[in-house]
């Protein structure tokens, strides 16, 4: 894969979307390693990132959206709602070209690769976190936590300045590694939902 964005972007929508798919109607509620979400709130966080993915690669502005993804995005049925999301994202991510455009972000211009490989990490980290919500399948592909590994080891420092993620938690010596790769994302592997 060579750390190409756009190839790790679908990747990881592919498990966040594959344990949506797994969320039955009565765990909407259900807590999640998120505290401040519950199973819909963290799909509709993951929904509003890939709405946001269509406008800015195509050079629109922060400004420019205003308050249009503001709120719940999921409706009457969250699983479809989220699957229009990814649709639409997906089309704007591999349309030819995309990863080398620029995107206007909240902290300044940025190469939409560079995006992209954030959406990466946001994706497979959730994704581990709805699988541990749902109580499905929590093993991340192996290839994809060494990916996020390279990449987040540039980030965790300006991740954790910026408040968007917890703290480091403690992994034992020998840990595998996912687990020291969601350690590094303040989740605990080991937990139980």
């Amino acid at each position: 894969m060579g750390s190409d964005p756009v190839a790790l972007y679908v990747r990881a929508t592919d498990v966040f979307d594959t344990r949506v798919r797994a969320v039955r109607p009565d765990q909407w509620d259900d807590a999640t390693p998120c505290t401040e979400w519950n199973v819909r709130q963290l799909v509709n966080h993951v929904a509003v990132e890939d709405l946001w993915v269509p406008p800015l690669l195509a050079g629109k502005t922060i400004a420019d959206v205003g308050d249009a993804y503001d709120g719940d995005q999921l409706g009457d049925d969250p699983a479809a709602a989220w699957s229009r999301a990814l649709a639409g994202a997906r089309q704007a991510v591999l349309e030819p070209g995309a990863a080398d455009r620029t995107v206007h972000l909240s902290y300044g211009d940025e190469r939409a690769g560079e995006y992209l490989l954030q959406l990466f990490a946001d994706h497979l980290i959730h994704g581990w976190d709805l699988a541990w919500a749902i109580d499905g399948d929590t093993e991340l592909p192996a290839d994809l936590v060494d990916e996020c590994t390279t990449y987040f080891a540039r980030m965790e420092e300006t991740y954790r300045k910026i408040g968007a993620i917890a703290a480091r938690v403690d992994v034992p010596a020998g840990a595998d590694a996912q687990t020291r790769l969601l350690a590094t994302f303040g989740r605990n592997a080991s937990a139980s939902a």
